[in-house]
């Protein structure tokens, strides 16, 4: 069964340089293997998510959901990697997957492939298995600062969340990449509109 969940966007030079230190880090922007969407993934609510970011054709709706009222959201900003938690022992996140082409969940884990690929696997109550890799297309992203500061731990230091190239945009020089600005806790902008995902609505509310 091949999983065919929204991610794509234009590759930009720089990030196949990543370090093996990266190798283990699924967070960042990630192109499946069918090029049509982004996936934004992130630590949230002690959890690894998984959100579109990205669109190659914009305005999609979920409307294969089965849940009549969420057929008309947007699937951009679509949570799509659920609550996945660290697998003791190994490299590897297990949690679920929403695949908006058939509005189905599925167990799913997730296994960093060096720095630069991830790779998704999916299985229905334990067979039909079956999955694909996705490619790296933006950095690693830090721990939400908005994301600790609501759970009540000291706020971290260092860059905001940040996001992948917007396709169309000139790439980096080799050997110093730069994203695209982060919006600031809350807001997003022009170039990403999605932002630091723990914030995005059905994500930050998981928890509560």
């Amino acid at each position: 069964m091949r999983l065919a969940i929204y991610t794509g966007i234009i590759l930009a030079g720089g990030y196949a340089c990543l370090t093996p230190a990266l190798a283990a880090d699924p967070t960042g922007d990630w192109r499946v293997a069918d090029g049509v969407a982004n996936i934004r993934v992130a630590q949230c609510n002690g959890s690894v998510w998984g959100a579109v970011s990205w669109e190659k054709q914009p305005g999609g709706r979920d409307e294969n959901n089965p849940d009549v009222s969420k057929k008309n959201r947007p699937t951009l900003g679509m949570p799509t990697l659920i609550d996945m938690k660290k697998s003791p022992g190994a490299e590897q996140w297990e949690g679920q997957v929403y695949n908006a082409k058939d509005g189905q969940m599925y167990s799913a884990t997730i296994t960093p492939v060096g720095a630069d690929q991830l790779e998704i696997k999916g299985c229905v109550l334990g067979f039909l298995c079956g999955g694909e890799t996705w490619t790296r297309v933006g950095p690693p992203i830090p721990s939400s600062t908005a994301n600790a500061m609501a759970k009540g731990t000291p706020k971290t230091t260092g860059a905001a969340p940040r996001a992948a190239p917007t396709p169309g945009a000139a790439a980096p020089a080799a050997g110093a990449p730069k994203s695209a600005a982060a919006a600031k806790p809350g807001q997003k902008n022009v170039a990403d509109p999605v932002g630091d995902i723990c914030l995005l609505p059905e994500i930050a509310g998981f928890a509560h």
